[in-house]
């Protein structure tokens, strides 16, 4: 099997899609393609950036050219359909547990998100704990369950929340941060990059004072970024050891 034929079959199992961290971890896998290297990641970015079978739907993201109306109705940002919005949700999600496996956190997803999909997973196949752990106080805790996507330390204690917003409203997550004040924890809003200046406006209410130092906005092309680097990275050392 070629090399573009193999990147082809990894983006065919992923559903016709791929962060170029996926292509990674899934291309080599492909059985008779011979890459002449432990680390094929540049071979693997130069086809999907110099031939026709793929196109780039945002930094970090490709997908099968012969694909394009499936894969664009779900990542469309004009007019989506409900099913499209939950399934970019989802993927973004999914995106950011990934990135905290790599780095070394545990991580969790609310108990209603475990069955949705994740590429060709479940999110609850992703993250690698089932139970919140219990930090605080259970009032608390029923808050905390309800993040989309937590990073813990190994002292069990939350490192990073992060709420993932492809269409609702911002401002509901924020009074989710809130609850957590007294914690030293990173807040991260996740959403497409035109919802910056609503990010901006709203954690300047002065409801949000005490914990706007604390939340970042961190846009979509950021995050698939941040997986194809960490993914690269991961899997280079893996290759060593």
């Amino acid at each position: 099997m070629k090399q573009h034929e193999a990147v082809i079959e990894a983006m065919t199992q992923n559903g016709g899609y791929a962060t170029l961290g996926q292509l990674y971890q899934s291309v080599p896998k492909i059985p008779d393609c011979k890459w002449g290297t432990k680390t094929p990641f540049a071979s693997i970015r130069r086809i999907v950036q110099t031939n026709a079978e793929f196109f780039k739907i945002r930094p970090g993201l490709w997908a099968l050219t012969a694909e394009k109306d499936k894969v664009m109705e779900i990542f469309t940002e004009t007019k989506p359909s409900t099913k499209s919005k939950e399934y970019s949700h989802y993927f973004f999600q999914g995106l950011v547990v990934e990135i905290g496996n790599f780095k070394g956190f545990e991580t969790f997803i609310p108990s209603q998100d475990k069955n949705k999909p994740f590429s060709q997973q479940k999110l609850g196949e992703v993250a690698t704990i089932s139970k919140l752990y219990e930090f605080t106080y259970p009032n608390v805790l029923q808050k905390a369950i309800t993040i989309d996507v937590s990073w813990f330390n190994s002292r069990k204690y939350p490192h990073s929340f992060f709420e993932v917003e492809h269409s609702t409203d911002i401002y509901n997550s924020l009074l989710k941060f809130v609850e957590f004040q007294d914690f030293r924890v990173n807040y991260y809003i996740v959403a497409d990059s035109h919802r910056r200046a609503e990010f901006d406006n709203k954690i300047s209410l002065s409801a949000f004072a005490p914990i706007k130092p604390h939340v970042k906005f961190w846009d979509y092309d950021a995050v698939s970024e941040l997986h194809t680097k960490i993914s690269a990275s991961a899997l280079a050392e893996q290759a060593l050891m």
